[in-house]
């Protein structure tokens, strides 16, 4: 593994063992190498992912978050992006109105919680969180609305990380 942030995807023909034991990771390396090369040299721009990139749940204002994820487009993140934001919309009664998941900049993130409508007696809430497709439950009050962010940190006794999720309060 070049670095902490290679990741398969879900419906991969390969097991992950084969990735790091077998002819795929090798020519997966080689490939990478060979990119690079094309454009450092500057002959081609290819739509490559961002190295350490990541993926989010997206959908726009779907009726359920089950539909949401079903349907969910399988892309990767912008590059100016670091965090999945959920917004959910639900009625008195906690049924759903409206979903929308996507990638989102820290600016997009200030506005987690959840916030009642008078006008239309239905509540949204806002998340964020970062990682890996990590959107896949919908807010529903203030203990989940939140912005949930990774720290990596090394431990003392070498290469080892730990990683610790915290709740910044905006």
């Amino acid at each position: 593994m070049v670095s902490g942030c290679f990741f398969l995807r879900k419906n991969s023909k390969y097991h992950w063992s084969e990735y790091i034991d077998g002819m795929p990771l090798l020519r997966h390396m080689r490939a990478v190498a060979f990119v690079q090369i094309l454009l450092v040299s500057g002959n081609w721009i290819l739509p490559v992912p961002v190295l350490c990139s990541f993926k989010c749940f997206t959908c726009d204002n779907v009726i359920d978050n089950f539909n949401c994820n079903r349907w969910a487009e399988d892309k990767w993140c912008p590059q100016n992006t670091q965090y999945c934001l959920t917004v959910h919309h639900f009625t008195s009664h906690g049924r759903s109105l409206s979903v929308t998941k996507q990638c989102a900049t820290r600016e997009e993130c200030h506005f987690v919680g959840c916030h009642h409508h008078r006008e239309t007696s239905h509540t949204e809430c806002v998340s964020c969180c970062e990682g890996m497709i990590c959107n896949v439950d919908v807010p529903t009050n203030h203990t989940n609305a939140v912005f949930a962010v990774l720290h990596a940190q090394r431990t003392s006794g070498g290469s080892r990380q730990t990683i610790s999720i915290s709740l910044l309060p905006l």
